[in-house]
């Protein structure tokens, strides 16, 4: 008996050093702690830029011109992530450029949001002409190419913020459109929406009490998707100079203004992609984590 619980005892002692490193993988493969932890960090920052950034993001200074990472030997901390050209602190750049990138793809996504739901809505319930009509503009919509039109509207109208988030709000509708037709198609052969119609309930009664909750998690994803892709978006129409005027800070305009230093200031343009990276890596991992809670039928994790 001694032996057996010696051997016990050393059995489980050797499987303690397992147990925790697997409890914690299983805990980030049901939570998106990391994600979320990054999406926070980004919100935070954008809303406290003005406190927790170190230095004005569009004062100048020639004397700290395209001056290192505080860890080079070059480096001080008056610049913890460098300076770009013109001397101006790349960390407090970043922070503000996290409103910039915050404010521009909420209001971008909301007004796309709205616009996508309610064509996707009248397509799916009225079917018919209606639908084929929305549809084919959906069509025609998807195949203008973005970054030309883009272009054409920002060079017409002026390089402003208001023009920029239009256009980004332009291209963020059609996603929502096809998903919620095609969920609504369905909805409606429901016999709680035949029992609602059988007892004369009007129509946008129906729409927003019985078949706009039951949409409501694929709103949910495909919003979170299209965040990443808004982001993205704005990014390359400001790196291409079709996005926010300088000098307000934003990292496709930070990227762009460091593209001709890569040889010997690479942070410039580094960093405000490894921002870029982040959170759209974090958005598309905590849009599938939303994809796989919200159905059943594809959860991979119990």
């Amino acid at each position: 008996m001694a032996i057996e619980s010696t051997q016990t005892t050393s059995n489980t002692t050797d499987s303690k050093p397992w147990y925790l490193p697997k409890q914690v993988w299983s805990f980030l493969r049901r939570w998106p702690v990391i994600p979320v932890v990054v999406l926070v960090v980004l919100v935070f920052s954008a809303i406290f830029a003005q406190i927790i950034a170190p230095a004005d993001p569009i004062k100048q200074s020639l004397d700290l011109r395209n001056a290192p990472p505080y860890w080079f030997d070059e480096g001080t901390t008056e610049n913890i992530l460098g300076a770009d050209h013109l001397g101006r602190d790349v960390l407090s750049r970043i922070i503000h450029g996290a409103r910039v990138t915050l404010l521009i793809s909420t209001v971008a996504l909301i007004s796309g949001l709205i616009v996508g739901t309610g064509f996707g809505l009248v397509a799916g319930w009225f079917g018919g002409t209606i639908d084929e009509v929305i549809a084919r503009v959906v069509d025609i919509w998807l195949a203008l190419p973005f970054i030309l039109v883009a272009v054409v509207v920002v060079m017409s109208f002026g390089q402003t913020l208001t023009i920029l988030m239009v256009v980004l709000a332009l291209t963020a509708w059609p996603a929502f459109v096809r998903n919620i037709r095609a969920e609504v198609l369905t909805l409606r052969t429901r016999d709680y929406v035949l029992m609602a119609r059988v007892c004369d309930a009007s129509t946008l009664r129906i729409l927003f009490k019985h078949i706009l909750p039951g949409v409501t998690n694929i709103i949910l994803v495909i919003a979170t998707l299209r965040v990443g892709g808004l982001i993205l978006a704005e990014a390359t129409l400001s790196f291409l100079g079709a996005g926010i005027p300088a000098p307000t800070p934003a990292w496709g305009v930070m990227i762009s203004d460091g593209r001709d230093y890569l040889d010997s200031a690479w942070w410039i343009s580094v960093f405000p992609g490894i921002a870029i990276f982040s959170v759209v890596m974090s958005l598309n991992f905590l849009g599938d984590w939303l994809r796989d809670r919200l159905d059943p039928t594809l959860r991979q994790v119990d």
